[in-house]
């Protein structure tokens, strides 16, 4: 018994040293982490490494990882959006009323026609759009004014993440995409930017009104193919005070929709969530003011951060502060969706962050017996996703007996 007791005591010095020893080795080696926030637990819940675990950092895109918790945590990964429509029969409108669903993308809208034709529509003077769910001309915190996608505005109606992709064919503007059909708002925008045969994407403007015409004219080509009659008037107001004509439940699940915004990192998905999340708290139209309190009051509740902050949820600010620790935190509660992370390299399951300056990698490092172990990085200086990817292997390499 007391050579037992004396081996278990050896163990309790030896295991640490090596811990200490494979903590100094691993930074010291690589300088990129000389500064920067590290911290990787196993399994098991013991800290392999740590270094300025809880120092805050900006989290870039990793914020995502907060946003999709949040959602998923709220609605299941199972939840399927809704989006509402009103016949006025005294003005012959179709009133569709906004809930901010982020993947009302050109299939699903062709959905919608084809079963509003079921219903018996057959023609209508003008398309109405109630946006009340979402305050107009929103801006992301952080984000810029350029046309690229990744800047798209925020609405409570959009269709195709609020982007256009088009391209020039024997000198005229198409649409680059099969599904989709040529507007001419997308038209008129693709005239704006030098197009060639190669297929340009870029979002719909500034305009929160201009991105919901999109949704209007979009919706009223597939209602025209699907043999219905429908006036160019596109109006705004709320819908009226009667029970829905029809409400369309999206194709996608939650997680189907939080899949592809954790592996193309989509800024819009994230910020439709977040704002749709506190509109439906707060009984009032989003807002980014109210997103910063939503976020910050559920994340209390839940882990007890005291110091962080989150001005939106896809990433772009640069005043958004979490650390290391606060997203092992996170992670640990994201096991039961960690399937949704994307396999960024052998075993390492992960969502990366980049602004100017900022690179971040939080997720799961597998190890040979199949365990999960989260792990977040976060540096203060440019390091390409390859590099990243290589630190997190370096990391996995921890877990080896």
């Amino acid at each position: 018994m007391m050579k037992y007791r004396l081996y278990a005591i050896i163990l309790l010095f030896i295991f640490p040293l090596k811990i200490i020893a494979n903590d100094l080795e691993l930074i010291d080696n690589n300088p990129e982490l000389h500064d920067a926030g590290v911290l990787l637990v196993n399994s098991q819940g013991q800290t392999l490494i740590s270094s300025h675990a809880k120092t805050a950092f900006i989290p870039a895109s990793t914020t995502k990882l907060v946003t999709a918790w949040l959602a998923l945590n709220h609605w299941g990964e199972d939840h399927h959006f809704k989006t509402h429509f009103y016949l006025d029969n005294l003005t012959n409108t179709l009133w569709v009323k906004g809930r901010g669903d982020p993947f009302l993308v050109s299939e699903e809208i062709r959905i919608i026609a084809q079963n509003l034709k079921k219903l018996g529509l057959h023609n209508i003077d003008a398309i109405g759009l109630d946006v009340s769910f979402f305050q107009a001309d929103l801006s992301v915190p952080g984000a810029t004014t350029t046309n690229n996608p990744y800047d798209a505005v925020p609405t409570a109606i959009a269709a195709n993440f609020n982007t256009v992709a088009v391209k020039k064919l024997a000198g005229k503007i198409i649409s680059a995409e099969a599904q989709t059909p040529l507007t001419a708002l997308a038209e008129n925008l693709a005239n704006r930017q030098p197009v060639s045969k190669r297929t340009l994407r870029i979002n719909t403007g500034l305009s929160s009104q201009d991105a919901e015409r999109y949704f209007a004219e979009l919706l009223a080509v597939f209602l025209r193919q699907q043999g219905i009659i429908v006036g160019e008037s596109v109006l705004w107001g709320k819908v009226p005070e009667e029970a829905a004509y029809y409400t369309h439940i999206n194709s996608k699940s939650l997680a189907e929709i939080i899949r592809p915004m954790m592996k193309y990192s989509t800024n819009f998905i994230a910020s439709q969530l977040v704002l749709k999340l506190s509109a439906e708290h707060y009984q009032r139209p989003a807002n980014f003011n109210d997103v910063e309190r939503y976020m910050k009051g559920a994340l209390q509740e839940h882990f007890d951060w005291q110091a962080m902050r989150l001005k939106e949820g896809a990433g772009l600010s640069r005043d958004n502060k979490l650390s290391p620790e606060q997203l092992v935190q996170l992670l640990e509660a994201f096991r039961p969706w960690k399937h949704l992370l994307p396999e960024v390299a052998l075993g390492i399951y992960a969502k990366s962050g980049t602004l100017n300056q900022v690179s971040t990698l939080a997720g799961y490092a597998v190890d040979d017996k199949q365990q999960w172990n989260a792990f977040a990085l976060m540096m203060k200086q440019s390091v390409s996703h390859r590099r990243r990817n290589q630190l997190a292997n370096e990391l996995k390499l921890l877990l080896k007996p």
